[in-house]
């Protein structure tokens, strides 16, 4: 049997520990980024000094693994030189690729060091394969992390039409919107998931018992009611419930994570070249296991074997998975 071709397997670490965990478990590049403002995971007690990614690249090139640095957060006004010192940053430390969205970003990196691998971030939202063909002639970037808005199908056309790599997401939270265009949190807390790093930042998550049910605000604002002892989805405004015309429910999306291994033959199929794992927020434990399994899956699509699908669901977000816009079930 001929073997199939490879799909890079990317995964999240949000620790030094994380880091090694995946890499351990059998990740072929990872995604991570600084503990600052260049970082769109900018979370307390996360991410990477500048010590840290140093040893942590050094430590996945020793043992065969990439390290992708995410830089896609957008520049303050008067404060661009932090983003283009942290490029520089990752170019002296030998990192595989940077991760960027902004264009002033891109333009500069790909002037002052057009050795370093440019990738396009999800946070830039190019969804079609004019925008992602520009990106390519004006910045050479090498590769584009696709939103999680399109179908299989989609993608395959895509494909087709441009001549840098596609990455899409295959496991884990799960945006509902187009990313980089959603305004849901900042008009709920004031905190830009693209400027501060955060949607749905849990410093403005409130939990509270009244009347018999467990009520989670964000912002001020309710997301669920639920009964006593039931369990209460964290209070992420896309996924909340709402009341719409005679309709009460969740209104965009349930709250689930994607899992699509199902689907890793046909993303195969429709020219896709990496598979991104979410999830720079989780601990080392949970990384090694999604890592793991995920790998297992990718070994056995490329030796022509069944693929086992769902032996994650214990990890996902309500225990449910969804194969989100993949297959264009979303309401």
């Amino acid at each position: 049997m001929t073997a199939r071709p490879g799909l890079e397997l990317v995964c999240p670490a949000g620790t030094p520990a994380a880091l090694r965990g995946a890499v351990e478990a059998g990740a072929h590049a990872i995604y991570c980024g600084f503990n600052d403002e260049t970082n769109a995971r900018n979370f307390p007690g996360l991410n990477f000094s500048r010590d840290e990614m140093a040893e942590a690249i050094k430590f996945a090139h020793g043992r065969g693994a990439k390290v992708l640095v995410a830089l896609n957060t957008f520049p303050r006004a008067g404060a661009f030189w932090r983003w283009s010192k942290a490029v520089d940053d990752c170019a002296r430390f030998g990192a595989d690729a940077v991760i960027l969205a902004d264009l002033g970003l891109l333009e500069d990196s790909a002037r002052r060091h057009p050795d370093l691998r440019l990738h396009l971030s999800v946070q830039a939202a190019a969804a079609n394969a004019d925008t992602i063909n520009f990106y390519a002639r004006a910045f050479g970037v090498k590769r584009v992390v696709l939103p999680r808005v399109l179908t299989v199908q989609e993608i395959a056309a895509i494909n087709r039409e441009i001549d840098v790599e596609t990455e899409v997401f295959i496991f884990g939270g799960l945006c509902v919107m187009t990313e980089g265009r959603c305004s849901l949190s900042s008009y709920a807390t004031g905190k830009s998931p693209n400027m501060n790093g955060a949607c749905s930042p849990a410093s403005h998550v409130e939990y509270r018992e009244e009347g018999g049910y467990l009520m989670s605000r964000l912002g001020g604002f309710a997301i669920h009611r639920v009964a006593a002892g039931q369990p209460a989805p964290y209070p992420t405004l896309c996924k909340g419930v709402f009341e719409a015309g005679d309709y009460k429910g969740y209104v965009f999306e349930d709250p689930v994570s994607l899992d699509a291994a199902a689907l890793i033959p046909q993303l195969a199929e429709a020219g896709v070249a990496a598979l991104k794992i979410e999830g720079r927020q989780r601990s080392r434990a949970y990384t090694e296991a999604v890592v793991r399994n995920f790998r297992r899956a990718l070994d056995d699509y490329a030796a022509g074997r069944p693929i086992a699908a769902g032996e994650l669901r214990a990890l996902t977000e309500g225990q449910q998975t969804t194969s989100g816009a993949y297959r264009k079930t979303w309401r």
